[in-house]
């Protein structure tokens, strides 16, 4: 588990905090979705799960290891990873065999064990393919897959994902989300920074922050059922449940909770069926 107490941190003391007095807990398995505008703390709240940053004030506890122990540091770092958004930040290999290898080669660990993650790892993203292609000749959804690959070959526990999908064209956008979705499935537990609220529909539980504060914590449809404040600081819900939203102001008796295509589709056709019609398959 994941637990932050009390957790405050600004970058001048001169300044306002960016995060301010945080309290929470992610479970481990758990897939969580952090959205909020710019600037409201996201990229500084995860960069404090492993250490990269320290707290002002209050502690990050991750598995009862308190980040501000130093001797913990690199344990806790292979216990939690990050994803950042740009992954030329995070690929060092000049080809994909290499880059995975990399941080596994510097566990100590013997050759058929290294061998063994960095199959495994390029298996669960896809790119077994490209084991001996040019790091800086993938593509741009490929090179967030290594990057992603080479996180994957440290078997965290815990996955932080900042931002994994800007500027990604649609289909590579699909392939990143499916692959988080595969990973939560197997056990990883997942924290995934968004600006884009359609992507996760799927999360089981969604954190909105503004002010360097969480303001919303609850299941998908329970917080975009809080569609003014959302908008009132720059978000705003997924396309099918705004559409359902407006369409039942206008008079059609729909449920407001509907988040994907197919519910939706299912919902129209249900007011609009003639009485004696067969169910049609969607």
């Amino acid at each position: 588990m994941i637990k932050i107490e009390n957790l405050t941190y600004q970058y001048d003391s001169n300044q306002k905090p960016i995060l301010a007095e945080l309290n929470l807990e992610i479970r481990a398995g758990d897939y969580v979705a952090l959205v909020g505008p710019n600037g409201c703390g996201k990229t500084t709240f995860i960069r404090h799960l492993n250490g990269l940053l320290l707290p002002v004030k209050g502690d990050v506890w991750i598995d009862d290891w308190n980040t501000k122990d130093s001797a913990l540091l690199p344990n806790i770092r292979q216990k939690v990873s990050l994803v950042f958004q740009n992954p030329d930040h995070q690929i060092v290999g000049t080809t994909v065999e290499e880059d995975v290898a990399f941080g596994p080669g510097n566990l100590n660990l013997s050759p058929s064990e290294i061998r063994q993650r960095v199959d495994r790892a390029l298996e669960w993203v896809g790119l077994r393919h490209h084991l001996q292609s040019a790091s800086h000749a993938l593509s741009g959804g490929e090179k967030q897959l290594l990057a992603l690959a080479g996180v994957l070959a440290m078997q965290p526990t815990y996955v932080a994902f900042d931002e994994p999908t800007s500027h990604l064209d649609p289909l590579a956008r699909k392939k990143i989300l499916e692959v988080l979705q595969n990973l939560n499935a197997q056990g990883i537990t997942i924290i995934h920074v968004t600006h884009n609220m359609d992507e996760i529909i799927h999360a089981g539980r969604i954190l909105v922050m503004d002010q360097g504060k969480i303001i919303l914590d609850g299941t998908p449809a329970a917080v975009f059922a809080h569609m003014e404040l959302l908008q009132k600081i720059g978000l705003d819900v997924p396309k099918i449940n705004a559409l359902v939203r407006h369409l039942s102001r206008m008079g059609l008796e729909l449920r407001t909770d509907i988040l994907e295509m197919e519910e939706a589709c299912r919902e129209l056709y249900r007011l609009v069926k003639p009485e004696n019609s067969n169910e049609i398959q969607l």
